[in-house]
């Protein structure tokens, strides 16, 4: 299979197969990585958005990997035919990879408490204050749009990106976003990423789960749409892209 919705769906796969692999490595408990900490967690997300990138430019996707992403693309560009297709396409990667790292880790379940075995699929506030918790995810999602969209512009290279280079700036961005930002919400900054793992822990027979917090699941899917229409406004008033 080839082109740019298989794309979205593979490389959202993967994104979401090592990034919330990751988590579940360092929470579920008897796994080598239990207590990895926030530094192993950041990192991996940033690695995961390269491994994401890099499957589905191979098989001729155009890399959104997040309806955020998606979303400001659209506005900038003007064009939103593709934003549907694209969404549906992460959506349904982000539930496979889901069902992927539940498989992975399947004999850890059991002995994990509730809390961590929801945070493997979806973010949980570090304080619940719902307007600051959208706040923080909107401010997050701005700066991935404001600085991804910098890497293509003529005034950080004129010339364009060395081949290969997109993909390992936009891991450096996650990281960094995910190391200065990440704290307050776990930084969802992707609808996707939230909602189709959130979906999953509702749906798989995880033993001794506990209910999938629906009633916060609207902040990281909602702040980062917000998050991508600002920072599309800002790259066009800007002349970044």
């Amino acid at each position: 299979m080839h082109g740019a919705v298989f794309g979205e769906f593979l490389g959202t796969t993967v994104l979401l197969l090592f990034g919330n692999g990751v988590v579940a490595n360092c929470v579920l408990d008897r796994s080598k990585g239990k207590d990895g900490g926030w530094m192993v967690i950041a990192t991996a997300w940033g690695f995961a958005v390269f491994c994401g990138i890099v499957t589905s430019l191979a098989v001729g996707g155009v890399a959104h990997l997040n309806p955020a992403v998606t979303l400001a693309s659209a506005i900038v560009s003007g064009d939103y035919t593709h934003v549907m297709p694209y969404i549906a396409a992460q959506l349904a990667g982000a539930l496979v990879s889901a069902v992927l790292v539940w498989l992975a880790y399947l004999p850890h379940w059991a002995g994990s408490d509730p809390d961590s075995k929801l945070a493997v699929f979806c973010t949980q506030p570090a304080i619940r204050a719902p307007a600051a918790n959208f706040t923080s995810e909107v401010i997050g999602t701005v700066v991935l749009v404001v600085v991804g969209m910098g890497l293509a512009s003529r005034g950080f290279a004129a010339a364009g990106l060395a081949p290969g280079m997109g993909p390992f700036f936009w891991g450096i961005l996650v990281w960094a976003i995910g190391l200065s930002l990440g704290g307050q919400t776990g930084y969802a900054i992707n609808p996707a990423r939230d909602l189709g793992p959130r979906i999953a822990h509702a749906i798989l027979p995880i033993p001794g789960k506990r209910d999938s917090d629906w009633g916060y699941a609207w902040v990281p899917v909602v702040a980062p749409m917000v998050g991508a229409a600002l920072g599309a406004a800002i790259v066009l008033a800007t002349g970044i892209a």
